[in-house]
């Protein structure tokens, strides 16, 4: 399984082949050119990942660039997601969106959030 890396800020976050291409076919049957992610507080443990598709980045967005995948993140969320790996998982029937983070103590039983 190949990663391809970008660091701006020297925040690290990988995605995997798996991921890119899932986000390639969203993005491809969407009007919107990009993806955007966030951390919120909230959920049982503490912290939930947001993604949403976009046109555009919030002001203080960062850019990452990942086979031709366009991931904005929040500036507020690059120190809780330093070292994540982004990967796309199918279990069964069943497909997601993976977090890797080693930041994560812990994940709550729905594994909807997590402790820092």
């Amino acid at each position: 399984m190949t990663v391809e890396t970008f660091s701006p800020n020297d925040v690290d976050l990988t995605m995997t082949d798996k991921a890119i291409r899932h986000f390639q076919r969203q993005l491809n049957t969407r009007s919107e050119k990009a993806v955007r992610l966030w951390v919120k507080e909230s959920g049982c443990s503490g912290f939930m990942y947001e993604m949403d598709f976009v046109d555009t980045p919030e002001a203080d967005d960062k850019t990452y660039s990942f086979g031709g995948v366009t991931l904005f993140v929040s500036k507020e969320a690059l120190p809780i997601l330093q070292g994540t790996e982004i990967d796309y998982v199918t279990e069964g029937v069943n497909s997601n969106i993976q977090f890797n983070n080693p930041n994560a103590k812990a994940m709550c039983g729905c594994g909807e959030s997590f402790t820092l």
